[in-house]
């Protein structure tokens, strides 16, 4: 994900305030977090390190592939994996998205420096209906992740022109 978001400069105030590696983490790497994971990126992945895992793992739901397209996000190539399954653990913020996803990131950091943040996130695959309502959802769950991701992380500079 690059050029639309390459305002915010490495040395402004709010890439100063960023943390270098982040973590999204839910139950399956198959909605919430991978969801998380690639608006952080589209938002500041020229600047932090975004990865996401689960508890267990499950095949990228095609409803994520879906509603981020709308918005111009391709997460078609996301490959779900386990806390296990990441190649590096030093991140500075695990972000948890479940209850089942916060137990697991305060047992893996017990013994690190890093900070966990939880964000109750609904889990829009519980919702039944038509194919719009479930897709609206999921939509309520993507754009309440990007608020979430703009107000911690800060605003973005305006685009150049």
């Amino acid at each position: 994900m690059n050029g639309a978001h390459d305002d915010l400069a490495p040395g402004s105030i709010a890439a100063a305030q960023m943390p270098s590696a982040v973590l999204f983490s839910c139950n399956f790497n198959s909605v919430r977090s991978p969801m998380a994971e690639a608006l952080m990126k589209y938002l500041y992945g020229h600047i932090v390190y975004v990865d996401s895992a689960g508890v267990r793992k499950q095949p990228l739901d095609p409803f994520v592939i879906e509603v981020l397209d709308e918005i111009g996000i391709d997460i078609a190539k996301h490959k779900s994996k386990t806390f296990d399954d990441l190649e590096d653990s030093s991140f500075d913020l695990v972000v948890t998205l479940t209850p089942e996803a916060q137990h697991k990131a305060m047992e893996m950091t017990r013994t690190m420096a890093v900070d966990v943040e939880y964000w109750p996130t609904p889990d829009p695959t519980a919702v039944s209906g038509s194919r719009e309502q479930v897709l609206d959802a999921y939509r309520q769950v993507r754009d309440r992740l990007m608020a979430k991701i703009k107000d911690r992380f800060g605003p973005l500079a305006p685009a150049k022109g």
